[in-house]
């Protein structure tokens, strides 16, 4: 939470994040496992939500919910939601539809994304029409154009380090944005504009706000 607040306070246009589920909640937790980024061990599906809660992620900070994020946001920052663990489509789906039918967020301030096809399925399949979703790849390969026609996609996430002016461009083409990722050194900021990217995923916020203030 304290590194989206920091992000908040930096002025940045979104949010990105990996959700999973712990018993019936929604959490913010990037790893399958629990040792790298809290003092816990062994996989993080296997804890109950209690459990998790009783982390210390460091701090002193908890493993955040994702209605805990949203409250925290509260629409000054649109969201993109990665699907990371197995069955978070239809959660993560209600808890949208949910706030969007409460007038409290609009479905063009989501982005729900995964590398998973199936969830991103899911996911269309029961949540509102409006909200846009995102295709990560690992690699760009000639089967993205189809994937994403299929899915119904409204962006395509490459890697930075596969991402060229020929692939924007058709994406483009086909009505797709591109937001790419990881994008951390001014030099790669400065190459993903020159190649007419929507945005890209950082995590050094700074760097590009101020890149884009000199440009």
């Amino acid at each position: 939470m304290r590194s989206f607040r920091r992000a908040l306070e930096f002025g940045v246009d979104g949010l990105e994040f990996d959700v999973q589920l712990a018993g019936e909640e929604l959490v913010i937790f990037h790893d399958s496992r629990l040792e790298r980024t809290t003092n816990g061990r062994g996989y993080l599906r296997r804890k109950t939500f209690a459990q998790l809660r009783d982390l210390d992620a460091g701090a002193g900070e908890k493993i955040p919910t994702l209605r805990e994020v949203m409250e925290l946001v509260n629409g000054r920052a649109f969201l993109n939601i990665e699907l990371k663990g197995r069955r978070t489509a239809g959660p993560v789906a209600e808890l949208l539809a949910e706030l969007i039918s409460q007038g409290r967020w609009q479905a063009s301030q989501f982005i729900v994304s995964s590398f998973n096809r199936r969830e991103l399925r899911d996911f269309r399949a029961v949540a509102p029409a409006e909200i846009p979703i995102g295709l990560l790849l690992n690699r760009p390969t000639r089967l993205w154009r189809r994937a994403a026609r299929i899915l119904g996609a409204s962006s395509i996430h490459p890697p930075a380090r596969f991402t060229s002016r020929r692939f924007v461009d058709e994406a483009h083409k086909l009505g797709l944005k591109v937001f790419v990722y990881t994008v951390n050194t001014p030099v790669l900021i400065d190459k993903m504009r020159a190649m007419g990217v929507d945005g890209v995923f950082t995590d050094y916020p700074d760097r590009v706000i101020q890149n884009d203030s000199v440009g």
